[in-house]
């Protein structure tokens, strides 16, 4: 038992370590290289980025992006649960520092780190897309619009990036409204090339965390054999929230009774699975697979339009 906890400790701890690192790397992909460009993005840091433009440089993006997600975060707590928002004020807090910090050195030199805009706020969204999808893959996040796609995701199967495209669009669009000297037509000269840099940086750093974080709704099938079956049901049902299936079986080579376990959940959800497993059984037997769609509770709904049976007339009363 004291074995498990130290291999517990010890997992968090490496989450803990790579979830800094993908912030670390959303920070810098952010303050490097859209930033400077005075591009708006989606998420708190395009909030904070009105913000600070709006408020001619005098608040930090960091400020009203520590700010708005702790406001979030009371609002999800219920939805999300506990270890979700203990997770996310630690990522909303080291995001914060790490966004305070880089936003003060990339903003105080003479010119962009990358001159040209597109490439820029490309390779920044990039990086940034990537830092998001780390966060996620190890049970983190960066706030912002992330805990309004793991609100959106519990309750639907809506992607997390296609949650984020919706609320993004909202925030980058509002850019046409921050200060600016000149007629209305100079206004939309100016700032539409920046709002369209900043959709563009929406649907890239949206489509990378995507395809890293596999929330294609894809799921992950799992059927366990293990002389200690039910403790892995008990730790996959407490821990992972996942149901199992036990089957009873018998195995033809020993002649002997087993019984076999089976577990459906997402992709980003198969690395909890095996830890469970590995921490109790690590000679257990284990097959994996993919499928291509789960429905029911906990999993997508089945979207198809079931054709209405015509009712039969009823007899008409005798007179």
């Amino acid at each position: 038992m004291p074995q498990l906890k130290y291999n517990k400790l010890m997992v968090n701890a490496k989450d803990y370590v790579i979830i800094v690192m993908g912030l670390f790397l959303y920070a810098f992909g952010f303050c490097a290289f859209i930033l400077p460009h005075h591009v708006v993005i989606g998420g708190l840091s395009g909030v904070g980025t009105l913000v600070y433009f709006g408020s001619g440089g005098t608040i930090p993006v960091a400020v009203t992006q520590y700010v708005c997600n702790l406001i979030l975060l009371a609002i999800a707590y219920k939805i999300v649960g506990r270890t979700f928002v203990l997770r996310t004020i630690f990522g909303a807090t080291v995001m914060a520092l790490f966004v305070g910090i880089l936003e003060g050195v990339f903003m105080g030199l003479d010119r962009p780190l990358m001159a040209e805009t597109s490439m820029s706020v490309i390779l920044g969204a990039i990086l940034s897309g990537l830092g998001v999808g780390i966060a996620f893959l190890h049970n983190g996040s960066t706030g912002g619009t992330d805990i309004v796609a793991a609100m959106v995701s519990r309750v639907s199967n809506v992607s997390i990036g296609r949650t984020m495209i919706f609320t993004d669009l909202i925030i980058v669009s509002c850019s046409i409204f921050l200060p600016f000297e000149g007629s209305f037509e100079e206004r939309l000269q100016a700032r539409v090339p920046l709002i369209v840099y900043g959709v563009i940086v929406t649907f890239v750093l949206a489509y990378v965390t995507d395809n890293l974080i596999n929330t294609n709704r894809q799921s992950t099938q799992f059927v366990i054999f293990s002389h200690r079956w039910k403790e892995i049901a008990d730790q996959i049902n407490s821990e992972a929230h996942r149901g199992v299936t036990v089957i009873d079986g018998q195995g033809w080579y020993t002649k002997s009774d087993v019984k076999m376990l089976m577990v459906w959940c997402r992709r980003i959800e198969r690395i909890t699975i095996f830890r469970i497993i590995k921490s109790i059984d690590e000679h257990a037997f284990i097959s994996q697979a993919n499928v291509n769609g789960v429905y029911g509770n906990g999993f997508d709904q089945v979207k198809v339009k079931v054709k209405k049976t015509e009712e039969a007339p009823l007899p008409k009363e005798k007179e």
